[in-house]
């Protein structure tokens, strides 16, 4: 791993134009919001023409745009949906994943390089936790990619490699970045946050009141089953996890997405979906005897190199989400996307660094 080129400059990409204000001292207020909407659009100094030259100069100077650059891109011939392998300033890699659909324009982005929650199943986790990402990093994921397509980012979904609730500061500050009015201005509505379940992180992400919509790694009905392939369990089992998640609803008022990924003979069989939905519909229930929405988000596993599990039938993935939505549980099933450019996450990057 190398070192950061001009490690010890600003990192002004990750800066509010509060931030950038202060940090101008004696130039005029104004400057500070014009800097702040260039850097959105993914402009370097030399092209902020509204600039004067000599504070273009002194920007230059002392501060640095960290943004990744695109080592390796792949294009699905069957939807177009694109996976980026990004290179950041200290040579390490992370994953991105463009994908349009009717609702706008998608990028899943990555928050850490790699990730130590250790699921079983996950290829993001395989060789442990090299760093997280700073909130510009994670910014610079959505330039990278609209500089690319020429289009621009309408949604976001923060369930690349990492897990974004164990970055939580730089998580929260990307998420104010690209949803400020002067930036991006993507709305927090058409962004989703997912997490395996670290409970104290979701209390604390409820009392900011962000209108995200909060995704559950769920993957499993009771403990021993979770605990078998997702290590995160032990420290939080199910029990304390929805109770986090019921709280979470109260407080926001936002519906939460339970995701579960199917994997064949080991949490696909009708049992397990009567169990998931008793969980849910139980755990979800207000102190008042309100039902709160409930929908699941049934992912048949993508195969992950070196890992025995293997995906249930499409057959079996279908009859799971009838038991579902039966027994009361709104479940659809993800369309798979890229599938000819292994578009789930994790695995470019892994093979990259093998080579």
């Amino acid at each position: 791993m190398k070192d950061c080129a001009e490690k010890d400059k600003i990192d002004i990409l990750s800066m509010f134009p509060e931030e950038i204000e202060q940090m101008l001292g004696n130039e005029p207020r104004f400057r500070a919001g014009q800097i702040f909407r260039w850097l959105s659009n993914g402009a370097c100094f030399e092209e902020m023409t509204n600039i004067p030259s000599s504070l273009r100069q002194k920007l230059a100077d002392t501060c640095v745009i960290r943004t990744p650059k695109i080592k390796k891109k792949l294009v699905s011939s069957i939807d177009g949906t694109i996976k980026y392998l990004l290179e950041l300033c200290d040579g390490v890699c992370v994953e991105a994943v463009y994908m349009v659909y009717e609702h706008g324009n998608t990028l899943c982005v990555s928050s850490e390089v790699g990730c130590r929650m250790g699921c079983r199943f996950c290829a993001s986790t395989k060789a442990g936790l090299l760093r997280n990402l700073t909130a510009s990093e994670i910014l610079g994921e959505v330039l990278a990619a609209e500089a690319d397509t020429k289009t621009r980012i309408s949604n976001i979904v923060m369930m690349g490699i990492g897990e974004p609730l164990d970055n939580f500061e730089n998580t929260v500050r990307f998420l104010r970045l690209v949803s400020h009015p002067d930036g991006k201005n993507i709305s927090l509505r058409h962004v989703s946050v997912s997490t395996c379940g670290i409970v104290p992180k979701i209390y604390e992400l409820a009392e900011l009141g962000l209108p995200i919509t909060l995704s559950i790694s769920l993957h499993a009905s009771n403990n021993k089953a979770r605990g078998e392939i997702m290590p995160i369990n032990s420290a939080y089992p199910i029990e304390a996890l929805m109770g986090a998640c019921r709280d979470y609803f109260e407080v926001t008022g936002r519906r939460i997405s339970f995701e579960y990924t199917l994997i064949s003979g080991k949490n696909d069989s009708f049992e397990a979906a009567d169990e998931l939905a008793e969980l849910l519909l139980r755990s979800m229930t207000a102190k008042d005897g309100t039902r709160q929405p409930v929908h699941v988000n049934l992912i048949p596993l993508n195969r992950v190199d070196g890992n025995a599990m293997s995906r249930p039938d499409k057959e079996r993935v279908n009859a799971f989400q009838r038991r579902l939505c039966s027994r009361g549980v709104n479940a659809t099933v993800r369309r798979r996307l890229g599938p000819d450019i292994d578009a789930a996450c994790g695995q470019l990057r892994i093979r990259d660094a093998e080579t």
